[in-house]
């Protein structure tokens, strides 16, 4: 049976590891709900479309 050198559930030591715990990074706000933006988008794309629609049919 093998020997364990370090306790189980713990990392063992890499050499020249550098890593340290991440630190949690900040609320991106806005760029958080692409949604958001792709429903700006097509809303904006369907109104551009609705235009010209309304222009084949002579309501605009």
């Amino acid at each position: 049976m093998a020997v364990l050198l370090n306790p189980p559930g713990e990392t063992p030591p890499a050499e020249g590891s550098i890593g340290e715990a991440h630190e949690e990074r900040p609320d991106g706000g806005v760029w958080e709900h692409p949604a958001v933006w792709i429903g700006l988008i097509v809303l904006g794309a369907l109104l551009v479309a609705g235009f010209f629609v309304a222009r084949v049919f002579g309501l605009a």
